[in-house]
């Protein structure tokens, strides 16, 4: 298909020539060409030409496994469709006189059918990927994208009728339907996508050339390029917030940032964030900065800065991991001389926490830990989401295939999760970046999404196995770590448990669960959008929105019984939920001491290894 789009457009745009028509007779407007367009559409596909030739002949392996050969496409994508189950006679006749609605309105809209139909100032169908007039105002790219709506519906209503399925093969058969329709969109192909088009004419195809450019360079780094690899620098205007290393272990550096209060909360605060990206999610520009934010509050605020796995790290456990946060919970504790400290986790980071806080528990520890706070994390894996299609037996055997050296690349967990959201981090940028040539912007979100951190083979095994596939999190003593059972019963901590209302990698539903399965107080709040920006929403921009019952200060506060009842007796309030937690930490012990000793690191008699954020951060 792309094959053929290509030479149809490169014939166009060459007057035919390759095909015996002399180019004095058409061109791109089928008006007269000349010999100088001709010769300049010639240099342009001899150059594509040629660096295509010379990356496949630089990788072999690509080249001859036939994905690079969209000769083959079309074979592959006629044996799917065949095999198709597109429904009962029921759905073929919605989809027939769908398809006839269809092509009323869009002759209509354009004065070529009847008075009824040309009445409507709207296609039947609206998607945001079409919401160019440019897809609107021609018959045929107005014809092309309501088929392809029409179509996608059409599937993916197939795969929801389907029978015989047990409801995780369904949800499976959903997502990889919706993935494949997404695919499809004529937006991704340069001749059936007019905004492609009108650049190739106005740039004389630059855009195809510098296109194939971004493409080739992402292929040799084996990911896609979201923004300017350039416009970030770790310490300088990312990850930049003062601080020191001052402990390291094989797994971990421990960050302690620099207070700007004259006074701190006695009780420290230690951040767990995930091990799937790098901890500067919580650390980016000034603006956006929770760690910035919490210092700022009179925290005295640390971090752990996990190391990105090497073959060195192969048979690294859940259980080190567990290990490891108890270890930085004793550390911040006799650094500070205090019994007790504040904990975040993040995401996995707060799935391992709160392991751990069970392995206090049942220790008789529970008091080295005054509160526990979970950003969108889950410990019941029953309804996790989307991202429990990656997990079968199938899927687990890939991940064995791909930690050839002891670790898994960070580059396929990346890919991973941009599926999740392929029109917005895959496809989007496809069309930017290497249909419309465009120039990367700055974004430090995006640059963080893909600064991938790799996994322990043998620890990324058994979290999918035992937690996502398994659910054994939540069965007691069904899994142990540091020689003790793991029953989250008994994580007595007080907790406050946020999630995102948008969320599609901890849905509300499932962060939710972590109500009923720790012991101790518990607040729950609600935030607007998502995993990301549900989380990182600093009180000065005033986005989004959260969703409460009662007021923070009361740390001894429990949960209603059910997600239902608490939508029904919360409370919206405008702007970042951080004010509403910080007010929750306070409320526990609002006793202040000295910024002083080493509570500033790196001062008199302090040893330190490192300015922040520490080599680990670095590490590929």
């Amino acid at each position: 298909m792309q094959t053929g789009a290509t030479q149809a457009m490169f014939d166009a745009f060459l007057g035919a020539g390759s095909r015996g028509t002399k180019p004095e007779e058409t061109n791109a407007a089928g008006s007269a060409g000349s010999e100088p367009e001709k010769a300049h559409w010639e240099e342009i596909a001899a150059k594509l030409n040629e660096m295509w030739g010379q990356f496949l002949n630089g990788h072999p392996g690509i080249a001859a496994s036939g994905v690079a050969d969209p000769a083959h496409w079309p074979e592959m994508a006629g044996r799917w469709m065949q095999q198709w189950p597109m429904g009962g006679g029921e759905a073929q006749g919605k989809f027939l006189t769908d398809s006839m609605t269809m092509w009323e309105s869009v002759l209509g809209q354009m004065g070529l059918g009847s008075s009824d139909a040309a009445a409507g100032k709207s296609l039947p169908r609206q998607d945001r990927r079409f919401k160019d007039p440019k897809w609107q105002e021609t018959p045929v790219y107005a014809l092309l994208h309501q088929a392809y709506l029409l179509l996608s519906e059409q599937m993916i209503a197939a795969a929801e009728s389907a029978q015989g399925l047990s409801e995780e093969r369904k949800e499976k058969l959903r997502f990889f339907t919706r993935l494949i329709t997404e695919a499809m969109s004529p937006a991704h192909f340069p001749l059936t996508n007019p905004l492609v088009l009108e650049k190739t004419i106005e740039t004389g195809g630059e855009n195809l050339v510098r296109g194939l450019e971004h493409l080739i360079s992402d292929l040799d780094a084996g990911k896609l390029t979201h923004t300017d690899p350039h416009a970030f620098v770790l310490g300088e205007n990312i990850a930049a917030t003062p601080g020191k290393v001052v402990y390291e272990t094989p797994l971990f550096q421990l960050i302690q940032y620099t207070p700007v209060t004259e006074t701190v909360l006695k009780t420290p605060l230690l951040i767990f964030p995930p091990w799937i990206n790098r901890f500067y999610i919580l650390d980016l520009g000034a603006k956006k900065s929770f760690v910035k934010w919490a210092v700022e509050q009179g925290l005295t605020v640390c971090l752990v800065s996990w190391k990105s796995a090497d073959s060195s790290m192969a048979e690294i456990s859940w259980d080190d991991y567990i290990a490891a946060m108890i270890e930085a919970i004793d550390v911040t504790r006799d650094r500070f001389k205090v019994p007790s400290v504040h904990t975040i986790g993040y995401c996995v980071g707060g799935t391992t926490l709160a392991a751990a806080l069970a392995v206090l528990g049942r220790r008789g520890e529970a008091d080295k830990v005054a509160s526990a706070t979970y950003f969108t994390a889950q410990v019941d894996f029953s309804e996790a989401g989307e991202l429990k299609a990656f997990i079968d037996e199938q899927q687990l055997a890939m991940v064995d295939s791909l930690a050839g050296e002891g670790f898994v690349d960070g580059r396929y967990l990346a890919f991973a999760f941009n599926l999740l959201r392929s029109p917005d981090l895959i496809w989007n940028y496809v069309i930017r970046n290497y249909l419309l040539g465009e120039d990367y912007v700055a974004f430090d979100l995006l640059h963080w999404n893909g600064d991938t951190t790799n996994l322990p083979a043998r620890f990324h095994r058994e979290y999918l196995k035992n937690l996502y596939h398994d659910n054994l999190l939540v069965v007691p003593d069904a899994l142990s770590a540091c020689g003790v059972p793991i029953d989250l019963r008994e994580n007595v901590t007080p907790s406050y448990i946020q999630a995102g209302v948008e969320d599609h990698i901890a849905p509300v539903d499932s962060v939710w669960k972590l109500t009923g399965h720790l012991s101790g107080p518990k607040r729950f709040v609600l935030a607007g959008s998502g995993h990301i920006a549900g989380v990182v929403n600093p009180p000065a921009a005033g986005k989004y929105q959260y969703w409460s019952i009662g007021e923070p200060d009361n740390p001894k506060q429990t949960a209603p019984a059910t997600l239902d009842a608490f939508r029904e007796a919360a409370v919206e309030t405008r702007g970042s939920w951080w004010p509403d937690w910080i007010r929750w930490i306070e409320g526990f012990d609002a006793t202040q001491v000295k910024a002083t000793g080493k509570r500033k690191p790196g001062g008199r008699g302090d040893s330190v290894i490192e300015d922040a954020p520490g080599r680990y951060v670095k590490t590929p």
